[in-house]
């Protein structure tokens, strides 16, 4: 009997404690979304960060560009049919949203980084800076 009564107690504790932590504020998402191919495929993937928002207007995310990637983030970027980036990217920008540029791809395709639009920052390598995020601040991966 003594035993019953110790696992029913247990049980409430238990439950106490769970109901507690129902309470505490939930932190919002943080994901990474990992672009690494031409200005042509970018729109949709903005349209995808876009209804992300609109879905969770608290969630954090991160841009993080390379090799190709880079390109729609470069001062006077077009798609293939002539339309700029420059208006989405300060739109999403106002929303919180952070774009980074891999250094490496910069230095090894000999592009100055006064051609990167000033919204995004520079970090020394793309891949490394999307490691970064998921193993030391919790984000997850999006490669959409």
């Amino acid at each position: 009997m003594m035993k019953f009564i110790t696992t029913l107690g247990l049980a409430a504790l238990v439950a106490g404690g769970l109901s507690g932590c129902a309470t505490t504020e939930q932190q919002p998402v943080k994901a990474v979304y990992h672009i690494n191919t031409d200005a042509n495929t970018v729109p949709p993937i903005l349209n995808n960060i876009r209804n992300h928002l609109n879905a969770d207007p608290t969630a954090k995310i991160v841009v993080t560009t390379h090799s190709r990637g880079i390109d729609f983030l470069l001062q006077d970027a077009k798609d293939s049919k002539g339309n700029s980036f420059s208006g989405t990217i300060a739109d999403l920008v106002a929303k919180g949203v952070d774009f980074r540029v891999c250094n490496n791809t910069l230095v090894s395709r000999k592009i100055d980084k006064n051609q990167v639009v000033m919204e995004a920052k520079i970090v020394p390598s793309g891949v490394a800076e999307v490691a970064r995020l998921q193993s030391r601040e919790g984000y997850v991966y999006l490669k959409p």
